[in-house]
């Protein structure tokens, strides 16, 4: 899913794109409990998994196929109808993530390590974080801008400044990866916390992707104004 943001404007990220982290003086021990407590065999689990990794892949898939082609746009007789329609799928595949994440929570072992008021509250407010950084992104970018409108020909006449654009690049990405993030805290679920980092990981990845060629898309429509 994409959007585009003012490159002009300085981006707040209070990660540093996890690049200050330093990986050495990570606890390992914490992470070995965490996964004591993980069946990573159980087929909800995979299943799951399998979820978090093909939605982002799918859609970038597809999106730069319709680019390349306009095959989705012919078939639905217009960008828009087939922006929407795509649009829809996703949705619903997303759906279909959150809920074998919450299956695959519900079905293995709870931490009790994690299981105090703190945590659950901890993770409320990550919920409420991340659901603020998706509402408002969608409501900045609308529903072709979210929905890889830009693949579809379907271009924003200006880059996105407002917030939440200002805090974060990618604010629909790492506002879902708290809503997951808050969502094991207040289930007390190791599996939750393994699963949104997959989550994260396939969005990053996501990014990669997305991020160069979305900007080539605008750059080419730039160069094409300047010769009318």
């Amino acid at each position: 899913m994409s959007g585009v943001a003012d490159k002009r404007n300085p981006v707040l990220d209070c990660c540093g794109g996890l690049n200050n982290v330093d990986y050495s003086k990570v606890d390992m021990s914490v992470m070995e409990d965490v996964l004591k407590h993980i069946d990573v065999y159980d087929p909800r689990f995979c299943v799951a998994v399998i979820a978090i990794i093909f939605n982002p892949f799918f859609w970038n898939v597809v999106a730069r196929w319709e680019h390349r082609t306009r095959g989705l746009t012919r078939l639905f007789g217009g960008p828009y109808l087939a922006c929407y329609c795509l649009g829809t799928l996703i949705i619903l595949l997303n759906v279909y993530r959150s809920h074998s994440m919450t299956v695959a929570m519900k079905a293995q072992a709870r931490w009790e390590v994690m299981a105090n008021p703190e945590v659950f509250y901890a993770g409320a407010a990550l919920m409420a974080l991340g659901s603020v950084l998706v509402v408002t992104s969608f409501l900045a970018l609308g529903f072709t801008g979210t929905f890889l409108g830009d693949y579809f020909g379907i271009l924003m006449e200006e880059k996105v400044k407002g917030f939440p654009f200002n805090v974060t690049e990618n604010p629909m990405y790492w506002g879902s990866t708290a809503n997951y993030l808050g969502l094991a805290f207040m289930n007390a679920s190791p599996v939750g916390l393994v699963l949104t980092a997959v989550v994260a990981i396939s969005y990053q990845v996501a990014i990669i992707f997305e991020g160069p060629f979305t900007e080539d898309i605008y750059r080419q429509r730039a160069q094409c104004c300047k010769h009318k």
